[in-house]
């Protein structure tokens, strides 16, 4: 891969600006230290002057990717939103995702306007079974991983360790491109494999600017290093022993994933991950259609809304779609079909966005993600086009696990309550089901987890002014199903039949039990795991 600074940024064609972009989303456990290092990515890139550390048992300052209300007050990601900055004349598009399982639909969305992922691990802990399923999501994409370890200059797993359990626990092959030098919780620097240099970090009071770096060949950093370096370059003979370097097309399948040692909070080896999002991560590239084909990048303008995201701006009361341009020059006040609807829509009112901050954007390229305001007809899923119609698959999400009944305490906010309800299914914060198509004076809210629901209560009290009840269920899974399936489903009473707000019917079961009987009684019925948007 040419690097990306061989590429000029005043050259406008599609092409040559496709590889200027680097569009990446950040994925961890809630505890990994994601939101300090999406900082410490903006301080190194210079988006921002300085950084402070982040205390969630402390007053927490606000972050520029945790925008929401409840986002600040709890202390975790609960929405992802979009950070575009540079970095040597590299457009990168961070895609931040919520870092908790109960979220993991949010980042399947994400994951589809991503063209790699930067898999955060605490030194420690490592994968966490809480957020295997985020893993694995991207791995089922067979996205790109670069894998960060993270929190190392604390104590932690001895990084030969690490890797046979990031081996063990995804089942991929993790291969290192820097190594540690000093114990977890003595962290001094990184020897970097390709080059085999030796970085040795300063501290800066708080991480709030970049930390001083030294660069040292092997004979003096075994002077000033001792037996640490001693240790570091024993475990690097056995690593080269063991195998090759990273095989970039098991890396491009998702097969296997590069592994960077370091500190966010202390801000070492931030640098060194972020020049390897430029060299490894792929730029935009064709991307697949509903008919098999992929479109050309230089074709007409195309995108793919991933994100619709309400509210961003409660003084205006704004609706935010988030395109990723899949092919061809996006132009301020264009016109486009939408492919759901076959109805022209007017990208009059785009932005970049930065968390919460906007700002007009007159053009943009694949890869890159615009923000359209007041975009009411847009939803998750959709395409637009310009030129030859084309359909990009829809986006998968999870079958709920997690059900309750949501009655409102106002009668005469019935309105709000059915307006706000409707806004956060568009959005995807919760399913939305009734039992009638129609009507349903107590629709069921369902999810992955109960934190969507908490959500979903803030925002409609919040946003919409609406205080609700929540009574729990006795469903525990659910399907989806057609109208045959349905059928039988209603006379052999196994399951309930609930109706999805875009009409998908889903069989909710009340146990395991309940569906493994059915199954057998019924194999043809079409009973599916995974739903799309």
């Amino acid at each position: 891969m040419a690097p990306a600074c061989a590429v000029a940024a005043g050259d406008g064609t599609i092409a040559t600006q496709a590889a200027r972009r680097r569009t990446f989303a950040i994925i961890s456990h809630p505890d990994a230290g994601k939101t300090t290092l999406t900082e410490k990515l903006l301080l190194y890139s210079d988006r921002i002057a300085s950084a402070g550390s982040v205390d969630a048992r402390r007053s927490r300052p606000s972050t520029t990717s945790d925008w929401m209300e409840i986002e600040r007050r709890r202390g975790i990601s609960v929405t992802s939103t979009v950070l575009r900055f540079e970095y040597r004349d590299t457009v990168l598009n961070l895609l931040d995702t919520p870092g908790h399982k109960d979220f993991s639909e949010d980042t399947l969305r994400v994951l589809a306007g991503a063209d790699c992922a930067v898999m955060l691990l605490d030194a420690a802990k490592g994968v966490e079974a809480q957020t295997l399923r985020l893993f694995e999501v991207a791995r089922a994409r067979n996205i790109p991983l670069i894998t960060f370890v993270n929190k190392y200059d604390r104590p932690g797993l001895d990084p030969l360790e690490m890797l046979d359990h990031i081996e063990a626990a995804l089942g991929l092959t993790p291969v290192a491109a820097t190594w540690p030098v000093g114990i977890a919780g003595d962290f001094r620097g990184v020897i970097d494999r390709a080059t085999g240099t030796y970085r040795r970090f300063t501290r800066t009071a708080r991480g709030a600017t970049r930390a001083p770096e030294e660069q040292l060949p092997a004979a003096e950093a075994a002077v000033r290093e001792g037996d640490a370096w001693t240790v570091a370059a024993d475990e690097l003979e056995l690593l080269d022993g063991a195998g090759p370097a990273l095989d970039e097309a098991r890396f491009a399948a998702g097969e296997a994933t590069p592994v960077y040692f370091g500190s966010a909070i202390s801000n070492f080896g931030v640098a060194l991950l972020l020049d390897a999002l430029l060299e490894l991560a792929p730029p935009a590239q064709p991307r697949a259609t509903v008919s098999g084909t992929r479109r050309p990048l230089d074709w007409p303008f195309s995108a793919l809304v991933f994100k619709v995201q309400a509210n961003m701006d409660p003084r205006h009361r704004d609706r935010v779609a988030f395109l990723r341009v899949c092919s061809g020059r996006f132009e301020r006040g264009m016109r486009a079909i939408n492919e759901r609807t076959g109805r022209p829509f007017a990208l009059t009112h785009a932005h970049t966005v930065f968390g919460d901050e906007r700002s007009a954007l007159d053009e943009a390229f694949p890869g890159d993600v615009v923000g359209v305001i007041n975009a009411a007809d847009l939803r998750v899923g959709d395409t637009l086009y310009v030129g030859e119609p084309v359909r990009y698959p829809p986006i998968p999400t999870l079958a709920p696990e997690h059900f309750v009944t949501v009655r409102n305490r106002d009668a005469a906010r019935h309105k709000q309550f059915h307006r706000g309800l409707t806004q956060l299914a568009e959005e995807g914060v919760v399913h939305l089901l009734r039992r009638d198509p129609t009507a349903d004076p107590a629709p069921v809210l369902a999810g992955i987890g109960p934190l969507q629901f908490d959500v979903a209560v803030d925002r409609l009290q919040r946003e919409f002014g609406v205080s609700v009840r929540l009574d729990p269920t006795n469903w525990t899974l659910a399907r989806r199903t057609d109208a045959d399936g349905a059928k039988i489903l209603r006379a052999s009473r196994h399951a309930d039949i609930l109706y999805r707000s875009d009409g998908t019917q889903m069989a909710l079961f009340t146990s395991d039990f309940m569906l493994e009987r059915f199954q057998r009684q019924h194999p043809d019925v079409t009973l599916d795991r995974m739903l799309t948007r």
